[in-house]
C-alpha cells in the first residue's frame, strides 16, 4: 500500500507551525521538502551570468546523515518558498526558518543600550546529560 505524497497539504501544515522567513540569505537554515522532510544550511547564493533571467546558484550543506553538500540552480522565489518547483519530475519545497519569535523584540544596538525597564536575561543551568561517552 502507498501513501500518496502531497506537498500542497503538507507545506499548508508546516505554515501553521513553523516559524518560516519571507527571505532566504546565506547562513540561514532552510527547510527542504523533496521525496522527504530535511534541513540544510544555506552556504552560498551566487548569481548564474549565464542565464538572461535571475537565476542563483544555491549551495546547501544538507544536514543528513552522512552531510551532503548540494548546489541547485533556482530562481529566487523556488528558493525563498514563494513556489512550489519540480526537479527531476519532483516536486520541491525551500522555505527559511526564523529562529527569533514573532513576539520576541530586536536586540538594542550599541547605540541605544538595554531599555531600563527590562530585567537582564536569566541564565539557565543545563542538566547532566545522562549520555556518556564511549571510546
Amino acid at each position: 500500500m502507498t501513501q500518496e505524497f502531497n506537498i500542497e497539504k503538507i507545506i499548508e501544515d508546516l505554515q501553521k507551525i513553523m516559524p518560516f522567513k519571507e527571505d532566504t540569505r546565506e547562513g540561514d537554515i532552510v527547510l527542504i521538502i523533496a521525496d522527504q522532510l530535511f534541513y540544510a544550511v544555506v552556504t552560498e547564493i551566487v548569481r548564474d551570468d549565464s542565464r538572461r533571467d535571475e537565476w542563483w546558484h544555491v549551495s546547501f550543506q544538507l544536514l543528513t546523515i552522512p552531510p551532503r553538500q548540494v548546489i541547485w540552480t533556482l530562481r529566487e522565489p523556488q528558493f525563498s518558498g514563494q513556489e512550489i518547483f519540480t526537479m527531476g519530475g519532483e516536486k520541491r519545497f525551500i522555505k527559511a526558518i526564523s529562529w527569533r519569535q514573532p513576539e520576541e523584540p530586536l536586540p538594542p544596538t550599541a547605540d541605544e543600550g538595554p531599555p531600563a525597564d527590562r530585567k537582564p536575561p536569566v541564565r539557565r543551568l543545563r542538566r547532566k546529560s545522562h549520555l556518556k561517552v564511549i571510546k
